[in-house]
């Protein structure tokens, strides 16, 4: 993976929004509804290209596809995983507790009902696991990594990334079929890895995203001091044990504080969590800054020093407001961090990915572009002042 050795080189976190015409094809086949699949593969792979086409022309260097073919930061995992059966009957949907959301239910009660659910192209169903879990999505991952290639054909970028979920998202579901849940895990990470092994042979970085340590470790914050560190400690190990044998130069670990838009009053710090995203076997650590409440934390590396050879991609556009943010307020806030790591060792990208859930609307897509605009200045007026010339 590429240090930042003669300038601030810049990247996102994957996710960009999708347009209208395969959005409605999309919703057919999310739905299991009849849909064209060559019409769908034809507009997905036309909207790949037009999608790096964009990044690359704004000056974005570490582009990715977009997602352009995917539902969702999870749903897209449904066609590339067999093992899983919808519960029937399915039970009622999970309430949801946190102390941020109980203490603003109100707002979340609107946010997750419009911008949440109702952003998604399909319901989300509850799943079991009944039967060995394998990965059957090599021929999709196929078609998404060859219309990356053709998007990048003749343009000009350091290099590009493809994102994959975390193989534990799978370890909440009901296991129904191994003897064991560390079996079931394995049986979760081993599936995993086919998808992450095809990425990185495939000459891309690969990105796992990984919200949930950013908004709770995992769900173990509030546990007692030892047993939290012990289920932590626990879980580090199971992701490294996911990327085994996969180059550490070519893995990029994103995690943040949730697709979530709210007050985000109750949310850890950086401080609390960075030194546990770093012992993840990967070279560099996206996370989220542009959001109000982090915006200071560029303090936590005063106090924790980077390990030799990885790179921090602070985010320094939002995806949660249509606001563009100004490029010397991103400069600005790109130099505390290379001040404090050195500015060989920074990437800026986005908090988190735009249309997450591919329906989402809100933040326009011409307001997605000028942020990625206001990116490009803003690294590029960091460039000036770390190294004295644009």
């Amino acid at each position: 993976m590429k240090h930042s050795t003669e300038r601030i080189l810049t990247t996102h976190c994957g996710s960009l929004p999708r347009p209208a015409d395969l959005l409605a094809v999309m919703r057919d086949k999310e739905n299991g509804r009849p849909y064209n699949k060559a019409a769908f593969d034809s507009r997905a792979r036309e909207a790949v290209q037009d999608a790096v086409r964009h990044q690359c022309d704004i000056g974005v260097d570490i582009p990715s596809d977009g997602e352009q073919s995917k539902s969702g930061f999870g749903s897209y995992q449904a066609e590339r995983f067999a093992g899983f059966t919808p519960a029937d009957p399915q039970p009622p949907p999970p309430g949801r507790h946190s102390p941020e959301i109980d203490e603003y239910s109100d707002y979340y009660a609107r946010y997750f009902a419009t911008a949440m659910e109702g952003a998604r192209l399909a319901p989300v169903l509850t799943m079991i696991c009944t039967a060995p879990v394998k990965y059957v999505g090599q021929a999709v991952l196929r078609q998404d990594i060859a219309n990356l290639k053709a998007g990048l054909a003749g343009q000009r970028y350091e290099e590009a990334f493809v994102p994959s979920a975390d193989p534990l998202t799978f370890a909440d579901r009901q296991n129904e079929y191994y003897r064991t849940q560390e079996e079931y895990v394995e049986a979760c990470i081993e599936a995993t890895r086919e998808e992450y092994t095809a990425i990185v042979e495939a000459g891309f970085i690969l990105q796992v995203d990984d919200p949930a340590l950013g908004t709770s470790l995992w769900g173990f914050r509030d546990l007692p001091d030892d047993e939290r560190r012990k289920k932590v400690d626990e879980r580090v190990e199971q992701i490294n044990h996911a990327l085994r044998g996969l180059p550490e130069d070519r893995i990029r670990y994103h995690s943040c504080y949730s697709i979530n838009q709210g007050p985000s009053v109750y949310n850890m710090q950086l401080r609390e969590w960075a030194g546990i995203a770093l012992r993840v076997n990967a070279q560099a650590f996206a996370f989220e800054v542009m959001n109000p409440r982090h915006m200071h934390d560029y303090h936590t590396f005063e106090g924790l020093k980077l390990p030799e050879g990885q790179i921090i991609v602070p985010g320094m556009i939002s995806h949660g407001h249509n606001w563009v943010e100004h490029p010397q307020l991103i400069a600005e806030l790109t130099v505390n961090y290379a001040k404090l790591v050195g500015r060989e060792n920074v990437h800026i990208g986005a908090d988190c990915g735009f249309a997450s859930q591919a329906g989402a609307h809100e933040v326009d897509p011409k307001v997605v572009w000028a942020k990625f605009q206001a990116l490009v200045e803003g690294a590029r007026l960091a460039t000036k002042q770390l190294w004295g010339r644009a």
